[in-house]
């Protein structure tokens, strides 16, 4: 029997999913309680009891300060931005990736730029931004926009330029315009893969969103993250780490779920 050809049974599978999570989070127990031990004022590995603790302040007492309860204004705050950003990047790249895989002059004239803009590292226009834009909304959402945009314009150009070339010629038989053609023809085809490309990007677009909370910004997930460094307190940076990672996990999964259910035949295309 070779192991290729095996495959966990869904209990199986369950449990080798979390195995890891498991390990890791028994790792980390384990080399907490030991720095402790030696130092119970350490920061570098807080307690699982100091993370709940900090939860707690963050998330169900609200702020001296403010009156607010943070970690719900900082993810609130963080997640307009997001939303913003990606929801303008899907927009750009839905229109001009799908016209530059349909037409060849305009292939010709925004491809090779769009390629060469990919390829700027996003992270060196913040400060150019910032200058441009201010320090307010507008610079934070341009830099996701510009991030993405470039990308998920490539990736659905090409997937525009992989449909089969007899439906477009069967389509212009039957008396298509190019107009009927792209809507009728080729968006339907490069809508799940526009899902499917702005889950890829969901990991860059935080990380230009966190970029840009840290260096300015009074509310936030990455403000917030960088705020507290200073302090060390790894207790409050750990949970919002977590935290972020499992709102990507669960946008990435209703994204998914979205496709599925939108577009089931692309689940087809997925297996074969």
């Amino acid at each position: 029997m070779r192991w290729i050809n095996t495959r966990p049974s869904r209990g199986a599978q369950f449990a080798l999913m979390l195995l890891p999570f498991v390990l890791l989070t028994l790792a980390y127990a384990f080399g907490s309680a030991a720095r402790l031990a030696e130092n119970a004022n350490d920061k570098l590995l807080p307690s699982l009891a100091g993370f709940a603790d900090a939860i707690n302040r963050l998330a169900f007492v609200a702020d001296q300060r403010t009156g607010e309860f943070l970690l719900w204004s900082d993810t609130g705050a963080s997640l307009v931005r997001l939303l913003s950003g990606l929801g303008i990047s899907t927009a750009i790249a839905l229109v001009i990736g799908m016209l530059i895989g349909m037409l060849p002059y305009l292939r010709a004239l925004l491809a090779p730029f769009i390629a060469v803009i990919s390829m700027v590292p996003p992270l060196a226009l913040l400060p150019i931004l910032f200058i441009v834009m201010g320090l307010g909304e507008t610079s934070k959402i341009a830099l996701i926009v510009i991030g993405v945009a470039p990308t998920m314009i490539r990736d659905l150009a090409l997937k525009a330029l992989e449909l089969p070339r007899e439906q477009i010629v069967k389509a212009e038989t039957l008396g298509g315009s190019s107009w009927q053609i792209g809507l009728r023809v080729v968006l339907p085809q490069i809508l799940p893969r526009l899902i499917t490309c702005l889950r890829l990007q969901l990991g860059p677009a935080w990380l230009f969103l966190i970029a840009a909370e840290a260096i300015s910004s009074d509310s936030g997930l990455g403000y917030r993250i960088f705020l507290v460094r200073r302090y060390l307190s790894m207790d409050i940076i750990f949970p919002y780490v977590v935290w972020i990672t499992l709102l990507a996990v669960v946008m990435n999964a209703l994204l998914d779920r979205l496709r599925v259910a939108v577009f089931p035949w692309s689940e087809l295309e997925k297996q074969a």
